[in-house]
């Protein structure tokens, strides 16, 4: 185990701690005796955190400057996790307006240290030919080491952990095709990193001294071609040996597309992960283990990190994972309420039934919808409603879910995103898959007059134009097969499991 550094009391600010490496930095620099406060666009995504009664929430936004300052009172060490994956023209321009935000307000604050973690870039590899995303990261370093706070840029690639898109995109192709025709760039050489070793980079370097401003490459030891890390996979997990075939023809768009239809990870993200991976990406430095110092089996090798990963994987205790982050051009509207939404179309469709069960039996078949359990109703109708979402870039239904029992705030479950929670009663669930318009699914648990456990269920759409409109005409004919089957379902699921049988009473 780590030693912790002496703390005296700093204060640390978390960027994206809802966020994959947010989400798991919070607890390490709580465990150091850091207090920490993060900031948050939605702190409801934050609620369900195990360590949420342990920090400070402010709600905020990087690119707001009046937020920033509320957030950056007291605040000894700012943490800057954020970054976006978008593919519109001008997601670098939200990148360069946050960074300069966050810098400039961090400084006026008297903030000691700002530390980042960006990509690791290809040495000798002029700017102008980095994929968008990895240029985008490196000014956003170069931002914030001119920023006249003292500033750490770890720089890392392939981050191997339970729950990493780099994890699980190795992870799903390996184990779903034994014969692989793959693009060129698996025989570029990479050099990933343990999350663990990341983590442990970004809680030490809070207490960095306070004439260190400047970059640090960051690995573990093992540096592999793309097409050795699946091999070795495969000899983890225990699978037999993987044909693996590169051909010229597969660009980073392609294979973006392909890894989009054979794993979890959309395409949206696929690309810039991948685009990544076209040069070389080694470490030219170790500079970091002067003060950080290195221990013993420490920093991991990359078979160490892939057992590890996968133990958390079967084990169920996934903390933190990729589908945590919204995907490029996912709505992030709230339920609409009146008086907002007055005068515009909102269409429901309302499902109700009495359950022969207690109210704790129903709410643990709704908390366990999604993911390996499905949708209690028509499997074809929602294995094609995400393939046709796939299709079109969306996440599709393959992101399933972080637990297989319980939900929190802010967890993807297969192509929606849990929106609200209050445990026990209400389950709102917000769609992110590619519509024409906004979309949200609320199952509630109840007692009626008569103290009968009752179930509710309503599926809401506000369309975005004609499309949209024509939208929900076009599949309402299929809602009470879809949506009737799944209340009707749901309630004998529940029924059952307390050890009841025979039809639920109560319409639907």
């Amino acid at each position: 185990m780590d030693t912790p550094t002496p703390t005296d009391g700093t204060l640390c600010l978390v960027t994206g701690a809802s966020g994959y490496i947010g989400g798991r930095l919070v607890p390490e620099l709580l465990d150091r005796g850091y207090r920490v406060r993060c900031l948050a666009r939605h702190p409801d995504k934050l609620r369900d955190f195990p360590w949420a009664d342990r920090v400070e929430t402010v709600r905020g936004d990087v690119t707001v400057a009046e937020s920033l300052r509320e957030a950056f009172a007291g605040v000894d060490v700012a943490y800057y996790l954020v970054h976006s994956m978008s593919s519109t023209a001008r997601f670098e321009d939200a990148d360069r307006l946050a960074a300069r935000t966050f810098a400039a307000e961090a400084r006026s604050a008297g903030v000691r240290r700002i530390v980042y973690l960006g990509g690791l870039v290809p040495s000798g590899v002029p700017e102008h030919e980095l994929s968008p995303h990895l240029r985008s990261r490196t000014e956003v370093g170069r931002i914030l080491l001119a920023s006249g706070v003292p500033t750490a840029v770890l720089r890392a690639a392939v981050v191997i952990g339970s729950g990493s898109a780099s994890f699980e995109m190795l992870r799903y192709l390996t184990e779903r095709l034994p014969v692989m025709v793959t693009p060129r760039w698996v025989g570029s050489r990479v050099q990933p990193i343990a999350v663990r070793d990341v983590l442990r980079y970004l809680a030490e370097s809070a207490a960095l001294p306070a004439d260190v401003n400047r970059t640090f490459d960051v690995g573990g030891p093992d540096v592999l071609t793309y097409r050795r890390m699946m091999e070795l996979y495969a000899e983890v997990a225990g699978l037999r040996k993987r044909v693996i075939v590169p051909v010229p023809v597969l660009t980073p768009r392609l294979s973006s597309e392909w890894i989009g239809l054979v794993t979890p990870v959309p395409a949206s993200l696929a690309r810039p992960l991948t685009a990544s991976l076209r040069h070389e990406v080694v470490c030219t430095e170790h500079d970091i283990a002067r003060y950080v110092p290195d221990l013993p089996g420490r920093p991991l090798p990359f078979t160490d990190a892939l057992r590890l990963a996968l133990r958390r994987v079967r084990e169920a205790r996934v903390t933190t994972r990729w589908s945590t982050a919204s995907p490029p051009g996912a709505p992030s509207d709230p339920l609409p309420t009146d008086p907002d939404w007055a005068g515009g179309s909102l269409y429901t469709d309302e499902r109700s039934r009495t359950v022969d069960a207690s109210p704790e039996a129903l709410w643990r078949v709704v908390e366990g919808v999604g993911g390996e359990n499905g949708w209690y109703s028509f499997p074809l109708a929602w294995a094609v409603r995400g393939w046709a979402d796939r299709l079109v870039g969306g996440v599709g239904l393959r992101r399933g879910r972080r637990d297989a029992k319980h939900l929190r705030v802010g967890d993807a479950l297969d192509f929606w995103r849990v929106e609200a929670m209050d445990r026990g009663r209400l389950l709102r669930l917000r769609a992110e898959m590619r519509l024409p318009g906004l979309a949200w699914l609320e199952m509630a648990v109840d007692r009626d007059e008569r103290g009968r456990t009752s179930y509710r269920q309503r599926a809401l759409f506000h369309p975005r134009g004609l499309a949209g409109q024509a939208y929900w005409w076009g599949v309402s004919p299929f809602h009470a097969v879809v949506f009737g089957g799944m209340a009707r379902k749901i309630a004998r699921t529940a029924e059952r499991e307390s050890g009841r049988t025979g039809p639920a009473p109560g319409g639907g």
